[in-house]
């Protein structure tokens, strides 16, 4: 039974294959539109489920009876006939024809109607996986005619959006492969290939679709919607499965999940991660939220694992293969539930669905949660709960507090890593302060959970903390000082509970503040408030009582570190507001009264004051807070403030501008701004279809800057192409803008006097004395006169003058001078063009970029996983030596390249 429908399309496939071609040879012969749609009608009707009659209307007479004598096959036939012409290769014959050929001479002559029942459903109706492969590379075809070409692009854009979004193409492609697994059919190893090479050209339509194209295969929608089905089809997979009484815990793959797997790699890789968790997150916070409200028991992991709707996002993430996608979406997750204030019952769960069984199953997950989210990485307080209840602790959350499971060695283990690191003395010194918090809020919250036994079986540990409590000792700094009183606190706490040692005064209180007063986003606003009041204070009292103040106050409130900078924020403050600006009245009391009038000054002081607290309309404060940036220090305080949306927008329109004009502080500022705009993140701060735009601003602002100040430009750059803290989409970024400011710098034009070397020597054809001026000038010119001499008499040089006659409408009113780079009258002839500044800039653009390209480093390895940056790279350097070409810093940088190049990695 299994072997006949084999056989029967076996014997099938030559009568398909000679139908497509007596289709190709009509449509080659045809003269008229409706000869094209009457031969690729006799083809659709054996493959799909047609009704001619939608159609006949709008075709002449004398071919409606040919279309209604074409004999309509069974359904059975139609099925063989269809699975005959998608798995072979008839379609893709058929489907060059139809995208090249017909596309370019005739589509624009079909009526919609037949357009749409004998053109587009061998598209739409057809295998999604082989349609897509067909689609795609339409929309890089190259060719001498330019009609031609928009007409092919522009028809494989209208299919693909067609196909993919109107008809839940990227769904049916889902289903395909998961059917593929089962069939007899297909072999598994074989199906694999295809996952990857369909997703592959799926994810990068996107980039291969023209400037013009529609807005729904832009990157940020076309990502969006691929996430959506995608989770639609694992979804449904999963409750097939379930409802089958199939395991889902089986080795082999499902081809949906891996064809889900694949495509969110791959969608990580391009940089597009916030969109697929902007659409996962969202469903599993719903889920777990109406799974808790309806279940107020105690809930456990097999609460969880019994439940299907729960069961496949695990599944989900075990298809992922590649491990920086891992990385990356775990990254997000947990910066995406900090931002939603997830509870710690809702974060817990949401990381023990997608991550429990890769934790248990794959080193490589446990490692990036228990090293690199603790020691390498820096996260929210909240998330480094999370951290430590899901991959240390393994428990789930109790009440209100942390609490420990059963991994009461995986606690002492993580303990032992984190206090080896956090006890050096190099750590102190050199690492950032912001890593040095996050790691020792992780050491105190860890130890919390430990007994005095458990302290007692790691001796090691108790060495370590005595040291890394005593080399913050003697830090000046008072941050650094509050660490080590509150990490000796807790050890102390857990040594002898009856008698905690008290290192410093604000560790006073049952729950110590693990973030140590810093500025949170959520709390910079009140932080910046207070920080101000505190300023006016100490402004009141005495020098060293300031200091005092001083330091106690950037302990507590994570404030400045000197006056003059709380000096600095009130006056901006009172530059924002109109009303706290000083009454005149006041200061003619001020400037008049003496000693004994001190009185009435306090009193006008005073009236001043409630002046300044009068309620006002604060309709214009948002007109104010939305001026144009004019310097460059606000445009870069503007870019990092990435919760201003409108200020980080504006700042980007004025960016470019404001580097060209190239002003006074642009040296000492390109740093900081090329740092800042390369980490802002276009997609999180505008709207839907607009990131582009935002993009090609920065981009432009950054190629500015590395035109106008290229060797402070690179420097910076140079830092941040192998740094781990920026991702492929970054490097890319850098590297395409070294690339562009390469090529404007190599464009750019600069005039010179041209040197024409005159005659030593005079000639004996000139009829004047050589000692005299030249004859040549205007018409109507005097003769030259020797001046009367009014100097000493040892003065032996000779002048002379001769009258000139005035240009038509001149009016004599007085001496001009003009200044210039060069005379207003010079002739062209005696100035010249030099081209290519780039040769100057070679060197700094191409050594650093080479130098170490292919070490291995934590979260750079271009010879692997970042190949593309690698072929970024080189194409850079390509360009580069291009621009310096014919000149001699091309023969001193080609060694280097060549080196580069012909070595084997």
């Amino acid at each position: 039974m299994e072997n006949g429908p084999k056989r029967r399309r076996r014997e099938l496939e030559p009568t398909v294959l000679h139908k497509v071609g007596d289709v190709i040879s009509a449509i080659n012969e045809a003269k008229h539109v409706d000869q094209l749609i009457c031969a690729l009608h006799s083809l659709a009707v054996c493959l799909f489920p047609l009704d001619s009659s939608a159609f006949l209307g709008s075709i002449d007479e004398q071919y409606r009876d040919q279309v209604l004598r074409t004999e309509v096959p069974s359904s059975d036939e139609r099925s063989d006939w269809w699975w005959v012409f998608y798995q072979g290769t008839a379609f893709p014959t058929l489907a060059r024809v139809l995208l090249y050929e017909v596309a370019s001479n005739w589509l624009a002559c079909f009526p919609i109607s037949a357009q749409k029942h004998v053109y587009d459903v061998f598209f739409v109706e057809g295998l999604a996986t082989e349609v897509v492969q067909t689609l795609v590379p339409c929309l890089q075809h190259n060719g001498r005619d330019s009609l031609c070409v928009n007409a092919v692009c522009s028809n494989a854009e209208r299919l693909l959006v067609l196909r993919l979004f109107e008809n839940d193409g990227i769904l049916q492609m889902a289903r395909e492969f998961g059917s593929s697994f089962q069939s007899e059919d297909f072999i598994s190893e074989r199906v694999k290939p295809a996952v990857s090479r369909v997703a592959q050209l799926m994810v990068s339509i996107p980039d291969k679709a023209p400037l013009g194209a529609p807005t729904s295969l832009s990157s940020h929608f076309f990502f969006k919607q691929i996430a959506i089905q995608l989770l639609a089809g694992a979804e449904e997979k999963s409750m097939k499965l379930h409802d089958e009484a199939a395991s889902l815990d089986k080795n082999d793959m499902d081809g949906t999940f891996l064809f889900v797997g694949e495509a969110f790699a791959r969608i990580c890789r391009r940089g597009s991660v916030d969109v697929l968790l902007g659409e996962v997150i969202p469903r599993i916070l719903a889920h777990i939220r109406s799974f808790l409200q309806s279940n107020t028991d105690l809930i456990d992991a097999d609460v969880f694992e019994t439940n299907p709707g729960f069961l496949f996002w695990s599944k989900m993430m075990e298809a992922i293969k590649d491990p920086y996608a891992v990385e990356r979406m775990s990254e997000q997750i947990l910066h995406y539930l900090a931002t939603e204030q997830a509870s710690d019952t809702e974060a817990y769960w949401t990381l023990w669905m997608l991550f429990h069984q890769i934790f248990y199953h794959q080193k490589s997950v446990r490692s990036m949660f228990i090293d690199k989210f603790l020691l390498w990485k820096v996260f929210p307080l909240c998330c480094l709960r999370w951290i430590l209840k899901f991959a240390v602790l393994e428990c789930p959350p109790g009440a209100n507090s942390l609490t420990k499971g059963h991994n009461t060695r995986g606690l002492i283990d993580t303990v032992q890593r984190l206090v080896a690191v956090w006890s050096k003395q190099e750590f102190v010194q050199s690492a950032p302060i912001e890593q040095q918090t996050y790691i020792t809020a992780a050491v105190g919250i860890s130890l919390e959970k430990m007994s005095k036994e458990e302290l007692d079986a790691t001796k090691e540990v108790m060495h370590s903390i005595l040291r890394g409590v005593s080399c913050r000792l003697e830090s000046p700094d008072h941050l650094v000082l509050r660490m080590a009183s509150s990490v000796a606190l807790v050890f102390s706490k857990v040594v002898d509970p009856k008698n905690p040692l008290y290192l410093d005064d604000s560790c006073s209180g049952e729950t110590i503040d693990w973030e140590f007063g810093l500025v949170t986003p959520d709390k910079g606003i009140q932080v910046a408030s207070s920080s101000t009041e505190k300023g006016i204070k100490e402004t009141e009292n005495s020098t060293a009582s300031v200091a005092g103040k001083e330091l106690d106050s950037a302990v507590d409130g994570g404030a400045g570190n000197n006056l003059k900078d709380r000096d600095k924020k009130l006056s901006k403050f009172r530059l924002v507001d109109p009303d706290e600006i000083i009454d005149p009245a006041m200061l003619n009391d001020e400037s008049t009264s003496g000693g004994s009038d001190d009185d009435n000054a306090s009193d006008n002081s005073e009236s001043s004051n409630d002046s300044s607290l009068q309620p006002y309309d604060l309709s214009d404060d948002d007109t104010d807070l939305k001026k144009k940036f004019t310097q460059l220090v606000d445009v870069v305080g503007a870019l990092r403030k990435s919760d201003d949306v409108d200020g980080v927008e504006r700042a980007l329109d004025v960016a470019k501008n404001l580097v060209r004009a190239s002003p006074d502080e642009l040296r000492h500022l390109t740093g900081d701004l090329v740092r800042t705009l390369v980490q802002v993140r276009c997609s999180d701060l505008t709207i839907e279809g607009e990131e582009e735009s935002a993009d090609e601003k920065r981009q432009k602002a950054l190629v500015a800057l590395l035109v106008t100040c290229p060797f402070e430009s690179l420097d910076a750059l140079h830092k941040l192409l192998y740094s781990p803290n920026v991702d492929v989409s970054q490097r890319i970024l850098i590297l395409d803008i070294m690339t562009d400011a390469a090529q404007e710098l190599a464009d750019t034009r600069t005039m010179k006097p041209k040197h024409q070397p005159g005659a030593l020597i005079s000639t004996i054809s000139e009829t004047q004395p050589w000692f005299l001026p030249s004859s040549i000038g205007p018409p109507g010119a005097g003769s030259w006169k020797e001046m009367s001499g009014t100097g000493s008499l040892l003065n032996l040089s000779y002048s002379y003058e001769r009258e000139l006659p005035p240009k038509p409408n001149q009016v004599k009113r007085g001496k001009t001078r003009r200044w210039s780079l060069r005379l207003k009258n010079m002739p062209e002839s005696q100035t010249e063009w030099s081209q290519n500044k780039f040769p100057l800039y070679a060197a700094a653009f191409m050594l650093p970029a080479m130098q170490g390209f292919d070490k291995r480093r934590h979260g750079v390895d271009l010879l692997a996983r970042d190949f593309i940056v690698l072929g970024k790279l080189i194409y850079m350097l390509g360009v580069c030596m291009k621009c310096a070409s014919m000149h001699p810093e091309a023969s001193a940088l080609a060694s280097p390249l060549l080196d580069m190049l012909s070595s084997r990695y």
